[in-house]
């Protein structure tokens, strides 16, 4: 039952034994057949089997077989504890656990039923009461029929008397029920009569025998009231054993199936699992015997990887192997060194990762500026890093920063030693002491030559520190397990695209490489890196400012003229342009000495200019010049292109100068002052398209040039400064007309100022731009002023005119006659300086004030419009007025409506 053989002992036999057993005398047993011949041979004999016949079912397994209890021969008398006596105690008194699936039943279950019924029960109550009073009558029948109520009272009291023989206490040897049974008084008291003793036992005999018979007649009458039931019972009893012998039969063909299914199945996969666990027995001994050579071999391969440079797979087999002894190979003897070993060599291979990087960095940076490769030996490169961060040694970044230093200061050196040493001009023998000294020397086009040679150096230095940082940072990706995508390269800057896509990086021998670094340290490492590539920038711009300021000492930069000036500007924004390409970001050091030489360039520039139009408006004469063909190629271009800058100068273009310059189709009569003020305002942009940084300062000094040309004009012409300065006798009409024109030319540019200088300048400093609203309103208001200027001298003429006039014949009179030449006078001097709608709105204001003079006039001369002679001759005149500007351009229909004369009070 437990699966074992019980043939043999527990302890003391081997499986191996144990399996000869069990093939030899259950499985393979030999019913006749030559030991040679070793094929199966199927047990067919019926004898209980441990393995085949371990849960056959007997008799003695049915929890309740009541034919097969009451058959049993065995049994010689019917005990009272036969079900208990041959299945156990727990036969009789079986708990049976309520169903999960019926309800408990309680008496709210039957409350509808009882409802139901009610009415039908109480009719049966009554029917039943009613039975009773009508068997209550039955007693008074009975009496004629006594002698059957003494035959059932006898058999009664008889059955009373068998009662002690079926009751459960009866036993014979107790001596009360002994005593009853067999009536000894009787048995005593026949002693003395021989016949009487014979008699008494003859009847005690005949008693018990009528006892006998009285039971067999009751078990005979109740077989034949219970015949039926008994014979269908005996019939279902011959049915059930046939079903049964069915059942054994059915039974018997599936235990032999089971059998040879076990025989021809399982037994055959267990042996084949027993071979299968043997033999990975075996290749679990080969594997460690063959892990035991490899790591015999641990030594000789690692100095083989280092003679290649391959720490990372040197570190990666001492670490392996360290794991190995640990955990396969512990407790081996042989193997008891080899962990201190392997851990001195990684110590070893610490110390040389750090001496090849040194050296790697100073080789590397110390290249000449001739060997245009970004990298060498970058396979070496490549190994190194992936040591160091398997290491977790993260100071590479120091120790490359520190070289790069060094390379930068020392290839500044070298190329000014260089530049000196070719100068013609230069004595590096005598008087001059320091490097810097010889360096001053030099002219501006050999200084320039060194700059831009300088420049060039540092730049390939700086690619070369890219270089570097790209590798580096693939490097690090790849020991954190991360690999660049499609969309993040596109994300990413041009130059580390450039590096990230170069085909020389040799880094697919790691995609296999583990993780090597955390999260942590790999966002700490690339934070070194840029900030590593961010110091190499701010250092080869610090030697820069170096070379700049040593050159600057005595005031060189200062004596740049404008061109040479915006040249070393362009220069110097392309170099920190191209350096912020190389790290992302702008240094301050360089373009702070920048736009501090640029402040000073801008003050220079600013002041040579002031002084040159303050001469200029001191000396001007304020007459109608001719405009040379520069100029008008300068508007022509400013037009053309929409944008402030100077023309390319064209030797061979020699065209006769002009009586007015063009302004978009527009003329403009303007003096030669206002020509060399919007030159110098084009200028001022040019250098802001040169010199962005000095955008802000151009645009101070540009709005005082503006403010000053203003104020000047205001104070020659209108404050009469140029009489004091005996340039004119008088300010003429002429004069003002050309101020007020060449104050509109300005005015024109002046959007286009500021919309140049908007595109330059920083939005913080987009604020500075509403000094430009604040010209152009000076400007307009001068403009304005000038018009109010002429309209005034104008009215003075003609109130010196109107004071003489009188009311009489002749008609016209001679004071229109005068004013009306004063007045055609004006008008051509207008014309040929203002524009026609201009002129048009001046002769408005004019007219307006003549009428209000004319109507005073004839207030003063009591002269009304009452269709007298009087009104007829002021009639006359005003019509000669009106009729006079016909023939004056643009005017034709002014003074149309003279009644306006007579409204003044």
């Amino acid at each position: 039952m437990n699966g074992v053989c019980p043939s043999l002992p527990l302890e003391g036999v081997s499986d191996r034994d144990y399996d000869d057993h069990v093939s030899r005398d259950h499985v393979y047993c030999d019913t006749g057949k030559s030991r040679q011949d070793t094929r199966p041979i199927l047990v067919t004999n019926t004898d209980p089997n441990i393995v085949q016949d371990q849960y056959k079912w007997t008799i003695h397994n049915a929890t309740v077989n009541l034919p097969a209890l009451l058959n049993d021969p065995r049994l010689v008398r019917r005990e009272t504890d036969f079900f208990t006596k041959t299945w156990g105690q727990n036969f009789e008194k079986t708990e049976v656990l309520p169903s999960p699936y019926i309800p408990d039943i309680e008496s709210q279950h039957f409350d509808k039923y009882i409802r139901k019924i009610a009415v039908r029960y109480k009719k049966h109550l009554r029917h039943k009461e009613k039975l009773n009073q009508q068997n209550a009558s039955v007693p008074e029948t009975f009496q004629t029929a006594p002698l059957h109520f003494k035959q059932l009272e006898q058999s009664r009291a008889e059955f009373d008397q068998i009662k002690l023989f079926m009751s459960p206490h009866f036993n014979l040897e107790n001596p009360d029920i002994f005593n009853t049974v067999f009536p000894w008084t009787q048995v005593e008291g026949a002693k003395s009569n021989q016949s009487g003793s014979k008699q008494s036992s003859k009847l005690l005999q005949e008693k018990l025998s009528h006892y006998l018979d009285m039971v067999e007649v009751q078990i005979a009458k109740q077989i034949s009231t219970k015949s039926e039931a008994f014979f269908h019972a005996m019939t279902s009893h011959d049915e059930l054993q046939e079903q049964l012998s069915q059942t054994v039969k059915v039974i018997q063909h599936l235990r032999e199936t089971i059998r040879r299914l076990d025989d021809r199945m399982a037994k055959e996969s267990l042996k084949i699992m027993r071979l299968t666990q043997t033999r990975a027995n075996y290749v679990q001994l080969f594997n460690k015997l063959k892990i035991m050579s490899s790591i015999h071999e641990t030594q000789p391969t690692i100095q083989r990887l280092l003679s290649d440079n391959e720490f990372i797979g040197a570190l990666d087999l001492i670490s392996t192997s360290q794991d190995v002894l640990t955990k396969d190979l512990g407790g081996i003897h042989s193997f008891r060194h080899l962990s201190s070993q392997l851990a001195e060599m990684e110590k070893l291979i610490d110390k040389m990762l750090q001496a090849d990087f040194s050296k790697y960095s100073s080789l590397e940076l110390h290249r000449p500026v001739t060997d245009k490769r970004l990298l060498m030996e970058e396979e070496q490169l490549v190994s190194i890093l992936f040591g160091m961060l398997r290491q977790h040694k993260l100071n590479f970044v120091d120790v490359y920063r520190e070289e790069a230093f060094t390379a930068l200061k020392a290839i500044v050196k070298q190329t000014i030693v260089e530049a000196v040493s070719v100068a013609d001009d230069v004595d590096t023998e005598g008087t001059v002491g320091s490097l810097a000294d010889q360096m001053r020397l030099l002219d501006y086009p050999q200084w320039m030559g060194l700059l831009g040679e300088i420049f060039t150096n540092l730049k390939l230095l700086l690619q070369r520190a890219q270089a570097f940082y790209g590798v580096a940072t693939d490097v690090c990706n790849i020991a954190s397990g991360r690999t660049k995508t499609s969309s993040q390269m596109s994300d990413m800057s041009q130059e580390e695209r450039l590096l990230s896509q170069s085909e020389h990086l040799h880094v697919s021998v790691s995609e296999d490489v583990d993780v090597m670094i955390s999260e942590a340290e790999h966002i700490k490492v690339l934070g070194a890196l840029k900030e590593m590539l961010y110091s190499i920038c701010d250092y080869a711009h610090d030697r820069c400012v170096k070379v700049m300021t040593a050159r600057a000492k005595d005031g060189f930069l200062e004596r740049l003229s404008s061109s040479e000036f915006v040249h070393l500007s362009r220069e110097v924004e392309n170099f920190m342009a191209e350096t912020e390409n190389v790290c992302g970001r702008a240094s301050a050091s360089l373009r702070s000495i920048l736009q501090s030489q640029a402040h000073r360039f801008v003050a220079r520039f600013h002041e040579e200019r002031k002084i040159k139009l303050s001469l200029i408006l001191d000396n001007e004469r304020w007459k109608q010049a001719d405009v040379p063909a520069e100029f008008q190629a300068l508007v022509d271009h400013i037009s053309s292109r929409g944008v402030l800058s100077l023309p390319e100068k064209r030797a061979d273009t020699e065209s006769r100068p002009g009586e007015v310059i063009l302004v978009d189709g527009e003329k403009y009569a303007v003096v030669g002052t206002v020509l060399m003020l919007v030159k110098m305002v084009v200028e001022y942009c040019q250098c802001v398209t040169d010199i962005p940084s000095a955008t802000p300062e151009l645009l101070t000094r540009l709005v005082d040039l503006l403010k000053m040309f203003n104020s000047r004009t205001c104070q020659l012409l209108i404050g009469a400064g140029a009489i004091q300065l005996v340039v004119l006798k008088n300010i003429s009409v002429r004069n003002l007309a050309l101020a007020s024109r060449c104050l509109q030319l300005v005015v024109h540019y002046i959007p286009l100022v500021q919309n140049h200088f908007e595109l330059a300048l920083p939005p913080k400093n987009h604020s500075m731009l509403r000094h430009f609203d604040k010209i152009i309103k000076d400007y307009q208001d001068h403009i304005e002023e000038i018009v109010n200027t002429l309209v005034s001298i104008a009215e003075n003429n003609l109130k010196g005119l109107l004071t003489k006039y009188e009311v009489k014949a002749p008609m016209p009179s001679q004071c229109f006659r005068a004013v009306c030449k004063q007045l055609a006078k004006l008008h051509e001097v207008l014309v040929g300086v203002l524009p026609l709608p201009q002129v048009k709105d001046v002769f408005v204001k004019i007219d307006t004030s003549f009428k209000r003079l004319l109507g005073q006039r004839l207030i003063t001369l009591g002269v009304v419009n009452d269709g007298g002679p009087q009104h007829g001759l002021v009639s006359s005149d005003l019509s000669f007025y009106a009729g006079s500007f016909a023939t004056l351009l643009g005017l034709e229909n002014l003074a149309q409506n003279m009644d306006d004369v007579w409204s003044i009070r």
